[in-house]
């Protein structure tokens, strides 16, 4: 395999890497928090007040995909929750061991 062969990894969703940032001080985090620094980042002068929320299903969609990989937490009430059943409020984490 030459050199031009090899394949880089693939490069997280820019989302996801909102998410890993926002996580990167070891602080539980709230989803809110992360669509809020990603609207705060993308809105425009005639954007709403809520444009933040306009990312909270990207965040959670992307919360999920890395949760799975085991690259983060999904937080219920204090107890780690399955990333493929959970409603409600949760927060993220890194991995704790």
């Amino acid at each position: 395999m030459t050199d031009t062969e090899k394949k880089e990894p693939p490069q997280d969703d820019p989302i996801a890497t909102y998410i890993l940032d926002a996580l990167s001080s070891g602080e539980e985090v709230s989803p809110n928090t992360i669509a809020q620094t990603i609207a705060r980042d993308k809105q425009k002068e005639s954007s709403p007040r809520d444009f933040w929320r306009k990312f909270m299903t990207a965040v959670r969609q992307q919360a999920i995909h890395l949760a799975r990989n085991g690259r983060i937490e999904i937080v219920r009430k204090g107890e780690v929750a399955d990333p493929n059943d959970f409603k409600g409020l949760y927060k993220l984490r890194l991995p704790r061991k």
